[in-house]
């Protein structure tokens, strides 16, 4: 079980990387439990995580300069899974249980499949939200891992994927109405 102190950053799955600001002991079920207080950088969300419960969530620590580099290394390499499935409603649904994990390699597998299959279809609506979510998550911790700055890292990550010959999709404006 981790022990989390004050101060250390952590992420929550699908939300990103936050700060625990409190640890505090709540009544729950008609127990004392000690709870985790924590601030989501991204949105300024709070969260309150019971420790028994930190795993079964998802909770974990920022992770580590060199995972920060294997990762960096699995965006760079050019293979990508092609298994995904045809109709976009099972693709959708296996990609958002992957990025529930919190495992930042399962966020930056499903960032690099969408990529993939962007270059043959367009995706659908909700897939370019999850496209976008990805690499949020995915440029956000490893910033933090990285102790640089989201532009920067979304430099290396766009960086990475050219190497493996993948892009992300132009963002289409729609016309202004007249």
């Amino acid at each position: 079980m981790n022990d989390y102190k004050i101060g250390d950053k952590v992420v929550y799955p699908n939300h990103g990387v936050g700060i625990i600001e409190q640890v505090s002991f709540s009544y729950l079920s008609g127990r004392s439990e000690r709870c985790y207080m924590l601030r989501i950088f991204a949105s300024g969300l709070r969260v309150m995580v019971p420790e028994t419960n930190a795993h079964s969530v998802g909770l974990r620590r920022v992770i580590t300069s060199t995972e920060a580099r294997r990762i960096i290394g699995f965006l760079e390499a050019n293979h990508h899974s092609n298994h995904a499935p045809s109709d976009w409603k099972h693709r959708f649904k296996e990609n958002s249980e992957r990025m529930r994990t919190g495992s930042l390699q399962d966020v930056a597998a499903v960032l690099k499949s969408l990529l993939a299959l962007s270059r043959t279809k367009p995706l659908s609506f909700r897939e370019k939200k999850m496209l976008e979510r990805a690499k949020f998550l995915l440029v956000s911790e490893l910033a933090t891992a990285q102790r640089s700055t989201e532009i920067k890292v979304e430099t290396d990550v766009v960086r990475a994927l050219a190497k493996a010959r993948l892009q992300f999709p132009e963002i289409s404006v729609p016309a202004a109405v007249e």
